[in-house]
């Protein structure tokens, strides 16, 4: 079984999914207290134009031979970032949205001012959410919520390619979201998206329920009602 990318690109073999109550080992990571951002239609998060400062918080956390945490995990509801940002130590981590759907990230427990009814609407299908895991060929992401994920990272397509295509991965599957060797040696000239924020091949943005791109009606993440910014520790 494959985990196919919308419209083409790298394919990933499915790893098995793991159980969906509390079964985790890792325990909960540091909460890192930071300000709530906000984002400019169409921008990536935490890149300029607009207010938000996620890529500059990042930056701050991850100060020179600091390897307390090995990613920062931010969670969004359009262009509003709910909550903190979330530091990962341990190797494994469940994001879900009630308790005791894991022992991690619990996205329920943040307070949202949003009343959008696609937002709730969403918010009721994460359920068991995801589980981000490190392991030696790179970081993976399992699906175990009982809807789609859509997933974009600049090392799950190639290199040359100017733009980075949004990956759908289906209830019970997995992807190899990450590759650190593939993101060292990115060299993208000519890709302005680069040129402007570096950070951008060490993120991985996730959206629940919904995706965006050019295969759907929302061009952006930021229109995406629920959906996660995970920045990796590149040191």
């Amino acid at each position: 079984m494959w985990c196919l990318g919308d419209g083409g690109g790298v394919r990933s073999k499915a790893r098995p999914l793991l159980k969906c109550r509390g079964d985790s080992k890792a325990g909960p990571s540091l909460s890192c207290a930071l300000a709530q951002g906000q984002l400019e239609e169409g921008e990536w998060a935490g890149t300029s134009p607009g207010s938000s400062t996620l890529a500059s918080d990042s930056q701050l956390l991850l100060e020179p031979g600091d390897r307390s945490h090995w990613c920062v995990v931010a969670y969004w509801e359009e262009k509003t970032r709910v909550g903190r940002l979330y530091c990962v130590q341990e190797p494994s981590l469940d994001i879900f949205y009630d308790l005791p759907q894991g022992n991690g990230f619990c996205l329920g427990q943040l307070n949202s001012d949003n009343k959008s009814q696609l937002v709730q609407k969403v918010r009721s299908k994460i359920g068991c959410g995801i589980q981000l895991t490190r392991e030696v060929d790179g970081v993976w992401v399992y699906n175990r919520s009982s809807y789609p994920i859509f997933i974009k990272s600049a090392t799950l397509d190639n290199p040359d390619s100017r733009t980075l295509l949004v990956h759908k991965v289906f209830p019970g599957f997995s992807i190899k979201a990450f590759d650190y060797e593939k993101a060292y040696s990115l060299q993208r000239p000519n890709d302005h998206e680069f040129m402007q924020q570096p950070w951008t091949g060490f993120t991985v943005q996730i959206s629940f329920v919904k995706g965006w791109g050019q295969c759907y009606t929302r061009q952006f993440i930021s229109s995406c009602p629920c959906w996660l910014e995970v920045i990796f520790n590149s040191r």
